[in-house]
């Protein structure tokens, strides 16, 4: 029932029109991505939750890459506040000390900042395209 409200099937898919009115997949919503190492369910905003927790973190996104060992790894990309230092592994431990390890990322990237949408929210394809590739 949830996923029709009002006349309308709310599917967690996002998209653009162009000008000729035709639409284009543009990817799914935050809470909606789902991120499955070794068959397991994991949800991005479940881990960028945790991270955000850290008081050396500023910003962060969370997505699904490609791994050897469990077809799709976890990583985070993070911005950091201002003048903060902090190594990938400490991270990685202060994560899997608060959720299921499996949902600790393997990978993390600190960068001095990424790419944002108009409403200011983090542009997920474009920081996945930028950060994403073989880890």
């Amino acid at each position: 029932e949830y996923t029709f409200r009002e006349g309308w099937h709310h599917t967690g898919d996002l998209g653009r029109f162009d000008e000729e009115g035709f639409l284009f997949y543009a990817g799914r919503k935050a809470e909606k991505e789902l991120i499955k190492p070794g068959g397991e369910n994991v949800y991005p905003a479940e881990v960028e939750k945790v991270i955000l927790q850290h008081p050396a973190v500023e910003k962060t996104v969370v997505f699904g890459v490609p791994d050897p060992k469990w077809k799709e790894g976890i990583k985070a990309v993070c911005v950091l506040k201002e003048g903060e230092k902090l190594e990938p592994q400490q991270l990685i431990e202060f994560v899997g000390g608060r959720i299921a390890r499996y949902k600790k990322p393997q990978y993390v990237e600190f960068v001095a900042d990424f790419p944002l949408l108009e409403d200011g929210s983090p542009d997920r394809a474009k920081i996945k395209e930028l950060y994403g590739g073989e880890q």
